[in-house]
């Protein structure tokens, strides 16, 4: 679909042959199934030429007036409260699961053994055991996967592995990460919701949020060997939602963790869901022996840059670099320099990827996360818990 391929509209591609199409089956059509179905619809406009086009057949949720509503609203051509009659269409190659944690295991390897590929949002699994099963379904099936680490497609992201990798900052000495958010403090008089109970979500801020910053850890600087962690539960009993008393918390509201790269790195590590102010705060800092790197999630089109050897001396300080240049990743497919995408597009280039790694035989990973890095990202964060536990430094073994 380059210049000069004689086509004047998607329909014109689709008609010839030229692009294929992929079904896409989506559990949930809360927040992830949102943002996924946004990502979906506007891949074949911005992502051009796009490596296929999302064929919108199926979408599951529990209640029957909500997803019907959702299929409705997103162009879904069949709405289902039953994941397993959605997985039995044979017009559906890929599976997205943005289902509740509880939901991921099961669904996620049914996929797998139907022969569907398959995009999971975070956490892969409650625990690094369930998360294993996932990568070994996956693995035997031979099909496509990827977790929805979507922060892994933010351009400045990107663009920071890019300049660790090309030896900028030179050996890295340290990596430091928080993502603080403030939606179940007291005066949000938040009940007992499945993000606040072990058996559905499997941690609290460690996985909701903790599972991003721990997968952009290994992305930007290298494999975890040893974690040092405390978590904290703040408020431990919360209103039912079914109103018949108080109920136990027995997820981490916060957590905070020293850690060991394999490299030598170290870091810290730290998330809440109690950090008053903070809407989606995410900010990571990278130090290496020839300069510094800031990034604040909240300021995504952005870097805050520090070289050594800068001059002249006089000037020496951190640079606000804008990251909307042709020439940084993904932006060829979006606006002039200085005209800001999203949280949103992030979607857009992740499934973009998947897709691509569908129809042209390509490795999800290291671009994207695969359920490899899910499952590694698993394993840390049990190591925090058991280190939180246990109060001792614990190895991560994979």
């Amino acid at each position: 679909m380059s210049e000069g391929s004689g086509f004047t509209s998607m329909a014109d591609a689709r008609s010839a042959g030229d692009v294929p199409e992929i079904g896409i089956g989506m559990l949930g059509y809360a927040f992830m199934g949102k943002a996924h179905s946004h990502a979906f619809l506007n891949i074949a406009h911005m992502m051009y030429p796009p490596p296929a086009i999302p064929k919108l057949v199926g979408i599951a949720g529990r209640n029957a007036e909500a997803v019907q509503e959702a299929a409705r609203r997103y162009g879904y051509a069949n709405a289902y409260t039953d994941w397993r009659e959605m997985l039995a269409n044979d017009q559906i190659q890929l599976f997205d699961n943005g289902g509740p944690n509880d939901a991921h295991a099961e669904p996620c390897i049914a996929a797998a053994q139907a022969g569907k590929h398959i995009l999971c949002e975070k956490p892969l699994g409650r625990t690094a055991e369930e998360s294993k099963s996932m990568l070994d379904a996956v693995q035997k099936a031979g099909v496509k996967h990827m977790v929805a680490f979507n922060y892994r497609f933010v351009p400045a992201i990107r663009q920071i592995r890019k300049l660790i990798e090309s030896g900028a900052l030179g050996k890295i000495y340290h990596f430091r990460a928080i993502y603080l958010q403030e939606w179940i403090m007291p005066h949000y008089n938040t009940p007992l919701i499945w993000r606040l109970q072990k058996e559905q979500a499997g941690s609290g801020a460690l996985g909701d949020l903790g599972a991003h910053i721990i997968d952009l850890a290994r992305y930007l600087v290298g494999e975890i060997s040893t974690v040092s962690a405390m978590t904290k539960t703040f408020i431990p009993e919360r209103p039912k939602l079914d109103g018949s008393g108080m109920g136990k918390v027995d997820v981490d509201d916060a957590f905070a963790a020293v850690i060991e790269f394999e490299n030598g790195a170290l870091g810290t590590l730290e998330a809440s869901r109690f950090a008053a102010g903070r809407k989606n705060g995410q900010n990571l800092e990278i130090n290496g022996e020839k300069g510094t790197i800031r990034f604040n999630l909240e300021r995504m089109n952005e870097l805050e840059v520090f070289w050594i050897d800068d001059e002249p001396k006089e000037t020496r300080g951190f640079h606000n670099v804008l990251v909307s240049e042709p020439y940084h990743p993904w932006w060829e497919n979006w606006w002039p320099q200085g005209h800001m995408i999203g949280w949103e597009h992030t979607f857009v280039h992740e499934v973009t990827h998947l897709l691509d790694c569908i129809v042209n035989d390509k490795a999800v990973s290291p671009i994207g996360a695969d359920f490899e890095d899910g499952y590694r990202a698993a394993v840390v964060c049990d190591a925090i818990l058991d280190s939180s536990t246990s109060k001792r430094q614990v190895d991560c073994t994979y």
